[in-house]
């Protein structure tokens, strides 16, 4: 009977190990002593921005935040995020009727993709506008 060498199989071992995901603790850890050095909490980002006064533009921060937030706040699929002007431009550039029949039906296009109403066919057309609407604004 041969013995196999223990250091090929250590090696793998450890290798294997390391692509599950398990990484090294870090050196120390420091937890605040108190609450002044406690870091404050983070705000939800639906919580972050004010309601606006608008009352379409508020039924539409209500559609956003609940169906269109979670593409648009991470880009997904080409989805420009809120506040990326140089992204949103040539969008409002076709016009507000335009965008809204887009997100109403949803599209395929060189700038990204998106499914009609967003995936929720639940929603109404102009629920879709207020949407439009309170991104654009």
């Amino acid at each position: 009977m041969t013995k196999k060498p223990l250091l090929p199989v250590l090696t793998v071992s450890l290798f294997l190990l390391s692509a599950c995901g398990l990484e090294k603790p870090p050196a120390s850890l420091k937890f605040p002593a108190g609450k002044k050095e406690a870091a404050p909490a983070a705000a939800p980002a639906a919580a972050t921005a004010a309601t606006p006064s608008d009352p379409k533009l508020a039924a539409g921060k209500t559609v956003y935040d609940a169906n269109c937030g979670a593409c648009h706040d991470a880009g997904m699929m080409g989805a420009p995020k809120p506040g990326d002007k140089a992204a949103w431009a040539p969008r409002i550039a076709q016009g507000v009727d335009v965008m809204t029949k887009k997100s109403v039906d949803g599209f395929q296009g060189k700038a990204g993709s998106m499914p009609a109403k967003g995936g929720n066919a639940s929603l109404t057309n102009d629920q879709i506008a207020s949407a439009v609407a309170y991104m654009i604004k």
